[in-house]
């Protein structure tokens, strides 16, 4: 798979004195980006994950700590992006970064009909701590099949390889929804979704 390389734009570079309080906030927002399919969308197909079909036909984008994808992406199909996500700190601003960073990210990727997002997360206390909790994660949708999968691997707990569930525990006083995901999507998830006519 070809890979482009953006270098840090504005928003990416951005310094910021905010500083998050919370260890709930950070994994509040990481709780959005691993999907979970409405009861009303789809059931859980058969075979859990696998990569898209348009797997081959993907030349990834690769951004790293806070950086959000040009508009000029707008027009791509398939869209394949790949995201650092390994400086979710409280005290360093990482964590601020990555918020600032996702509602852009989020807009590029919505009106897709062909999406595929790699990312590699890693939370910590402060920067060069030993991580809390840390996974890579695979999601990806075709709106003009009407299917999409999810895949968290290479999960940690305090640096070391755990199971999604040892995860889940560290996870869960701060936000059940993240824990359940992280639950489900290593098992790998593959759902149906209504096919759209725009794609």
């Amino acid at each position: 798979m070809p890979v482009l390389r953006h270098t840090t734009n504005a928003l990416g570079a951005l310094s910021t004195s905010v500083r998050l309080t919370a260890f709930g906030a950070v994994v509040a927002a990481a709780a959005a980006l691993l999907p979970a399919a409405p009861a009303s969308a789809a059931e859980p197909g058969a075979g859990g994950y696998a990569d898209p079909s348009y797997a081959s036909a993907c030349a990834f984008h690769r951004y790293g700590e806070g950086e959000t994808p040009p508009l000029s992406l707008f027009s791509a199909d398939p869209l394949c992006v790949e995201y650092a996500k390994r400086d979710i700190t409280v005290t360093s601003g990482g964590a601020a970064r990555f918020l600032l960073a996702e509602p852009a990210r989020f807009a590029i990727a919505v009106p897709a009909c062909r999406y595929w997002q790699l990312d590699h997360w890693s939370v910590q206390a402060t920067p060069g701590g030993t991580e809390l909790v840390g996974w890579d994660g695979s999601y990806w949708f075709d709106k003009a099949e009407g299917s999409a999968a999810a895949r968290v691997r290479n999960i940690t707990v305090a640096g070391q390889p755990a199971r999604a569930e040892e995860a889940a525990r560290v996870i869960r006083p701060y936000d059940a929804r993240l824990a359940d995901a992280l639950v489900s999507d290593a098992a790998g998830l593959r759902v149906q979704l209504p096919v759209s006519g725009l794609c």
